[in-house]
């Protein structure tokens, strides 16, 4: 046997060492994580039904309801930012710059406060109406519950740093139901890298994520789209060029969330709690004042990303929701509050996709028989989006795929893809979560 035979030899044993428990440990977190995510769900799913029947009763009543819905939203905010900042500073925003920089060894793993914080100040902040997403704390609320379970079975420093990322990725299947993007988020965004045991460990955790969600929260896609044909060949041009616009607006959105962070925490410092806590407040009465004119604009936007998927609403007042929501999401975001960017991003793609595949359509009546209608381009544009924002193509386009099951599409979806990465590259912006940590090493927050 040659030097090369027996250091394969080493590997293989590294790897198949300890690999069982390891797994064991992983079907564990991915249940714990499935259970607190569903709750997480149903809490929001809550808010949002509360949120909507208390501006109905506003307004049958007198025009001065309109202050109830804004000091209503204004405290929502604020409390959960003052939970944040008082008890759990890293669970503000989407908490994935957090849980990279733990798999990186820069910053020292959540405590467990974080977990209950995370989740009230979550349903608090997305059921005020803040365009945020739910996986943000689904997946850090997964981490901190895998390493907690990691050290309670007395895993080494290796494998608790696994299962700290596929308690993340049980945390995105969770928020999604979408169980092979919650293992791939692991392997290309989390640790960005494949190795066996991380494979076993994130396979492991979202399949028993999503089979616990399954069994409290129902089985089927979060958005219900009739089948798709196969896109003819013909439709190719019209994907790359759609792609690369995307990626255009992926690499504007990116700098209007820095920016709005900047602007945000010039004005109130995370480190002061009463100055932050104000700004909450004040973005929380935005929210409040647009919800009351424009109930259907405030939230997470799945609603917004199952109207366009279906194809509802005109060109115009489609492009007007965009524009609300493009700035609605980062200044939702400045608020200090916990809430992710995913959400609210798959509703941007959605969005810009039904009003392309509409101006398409009207140009060239022809590209009807090749499309299937604006549904597909209304599906390549979450992916597309996505992928321009968050520079994780595999992650982007398996997670659309399992959320609208449009599996017709993934050909469509990967030349889209293509050319929305190439885009924010050539113009040197970096993916969002590599920007975020930056700012988090240099003391910034989210």
């Amino acid at each position: 046997m040659n030097d090369n035979e027996v250091t394969e030899v080493n590997i293989d044993n590294d790897e198949r060492a300890g690999l069982v428990p390891l797994a064991a440990a992983s079907v564990v977190v991915g249940a714990a994580t499935g259970a607190i995510g569903v709750m997480f769900r149903f809490a929001l799913e809550r808010g949002d039904a509360w949120r909507n029947a208390f501006i109905a009763w506003a307004h049958a009543g007198h025009e001065a309801a309109i202050v109830l819905v804004i000091l209503a939203t204004a405290s929502a905010a604020a409390l959960a930012t003052w939970l944040v900042a008082r008890f759990a500073p890293m669970a503000s925003g989407s908490g994935i710059p957090h849980v990279e920089a733990v798999l990186h060894g820069k910053v020292p793993p959540a405590p467990l406060v974080l977990i209950p914080i995370k989740f009230v100040g979550g349903a608090l902040a997305i059921g005020a109406g803040l365009a945020l997403g739910r996986e943000g704390p689904t997946v850090q609320m997964g981490a901190s519950i895998a390493h907690a379970i990691g050290t309670c079975l007395r895993r080494n420093i290796g494998d608790c740093r696994v299962l700290l990322a596929a308690g993340a990725g049980a945390g995105l299947a969770t928020a999604f139901n979408a169980p092979i993007a919650g293992a791939v988020f692991v392997l290309e965004e989390l640790m960005r890298r494949f190795d066996t045991r991380t494979a076993v460990a994130a396979l492991g955790a979202s399949a028993s994520a999503i089979a616990m969600a399954r069994l409290l929260h129902g089985d089927l896609p979060d958005f219900h789209l009739p089948a798709q044909p196969f896109p003819g060949f013909e439709m190719t041009g019209a994907h790359l060029v759609f792609g690369a616009l995307l990626g255009l607006l992926g690499a504007v959105y990116c700098r209007v969330i820095l920016w709005t962070l900047d602007a945000a925490e010039s004005i109130a410092p995370p480190s002061s709690v009463r100055r932050a806590t104000a700004r909450a407040a004040a973005i929380g009465a935005a929210v409040g004042l647009l919800a009351w004119f424009a109930p259907d604009l405030a939230g997470g936007g799945d609603a917004l990303t199952e109207r366009a998927l279906l194809g509802a609403g005109t060109v115009a007042s489609v492009m007007a929701m965009f524009a609300v929501r493009f700035v609605l999401g980062p200044v939702s975001y400045a608020a200090g509050t916990p809430g992710g960017l995913f959400a609210p991003m798959l509703t941007l793609g959605a969005q810009a996709g039904l009003v392309f595949g509409r101006v398409c359509l009207d140009w060239f009546p022809g590209m009807a028989d090749a499309t299937g209608g604006t549904a597909t381009f209304a599906v390549v544009g979450m992916a597309a989006f996505f992928v321009a924002v968050v520079r994780a193509p595999v992650t982007g386009i398996v997670l659309v795929t399992e959320m609208t099951a449009s599996f017709t599409l993934l050909l469509p979806m990967l030349t889209a893809c293509f050319t929305a990465m190439i885009v924010p590259m050539l113009l040197h912006v970096p993916p969002i979560y590599d920007s975020l940590g930056e700012r988090a090493a240099k003391g910034y927050r989210r």
